[in-house]
Order: C-alpha cells, then structure tokens, then sequence
C-alpha cells in the first residue's frame, strides 16, 4: 500500500466503523485503495450488526439468558467497531476478528 493512499485514507477511513457515518468514506474515498480496504471491513461490521438486532430481539423472550447474551454480542461489536477505528487511525489494513474475511466479498 502506498504511503500516499495511507496518509490521504486515514483521516476518513475510520468513520467507516460508525454505522450509518459509512455512507461519507464511500462517496469521498471509495477510489482510494486504503480507504476502500476499511469501507469493506465497516460493511461487513455493519451487516453484522443488523443481524445481531435481529438476533437479540429473538432472544429478548428468553428472560435473563437471552439479555445476558445480546449484551455480550453488542459487546463484542463494539469491541470490533473500536480495534477497526483504532487501525484505520494507525494506518494498518488489519482484518476484523471473527468477521473480517467477509470484507473481501464486497466488490466496488
């Protein structure tokens, strides 16, 4: 990756871990290699997002068990949200835990 990519990407890259926020990186950086790296790993984030509020609705009618385990799974999303934010920062192109393989499916 070039340093140019780097340093250009870094300052947007991050937002791409916030949800929603994901729509400005992709309409001002989506050509850039870096940038692009870190929308991919976003979406991915936030696909499993979605489908972790679907999940957790399903277990808001299991009592105590099931708010115990949305609350782990929320958690561990905004553990990833974090480690994501924290490498778009640091200039690493470093793949989510668990999720981060996925980013490679999405093709713009």
């Amino acid at each position: 990756m070039e340093e140019k990519h780097i340093s250009e990407g870094k300052s947007i890259a991050w937002l791409s871990y916030l949800g929603i926020l994901i729509i400005i990186p992709i309409l001002l950086q989506k050509e850039n290699p870096y940038t692009k790296f870190h929308i991919k790993q976003g979406l991915v984030l936030l696909v499993a997002s979605v489908a972790w509020v679907v999940v957790s609705w399903i277990l808001a009618f299991i009592p105590v068990i099931g708010a115990v385990i949305s609350l782990l799974g929320w958690l561990a999303l905004a553990i990833l949200a974090i480690m994501g934010i924290v490498n778009a920062l640091q200039g690493k192109e470093a793949r989510l835990s668990f999720i981060g393989d996925y980013g490679d499916r999405f093709s713009f």
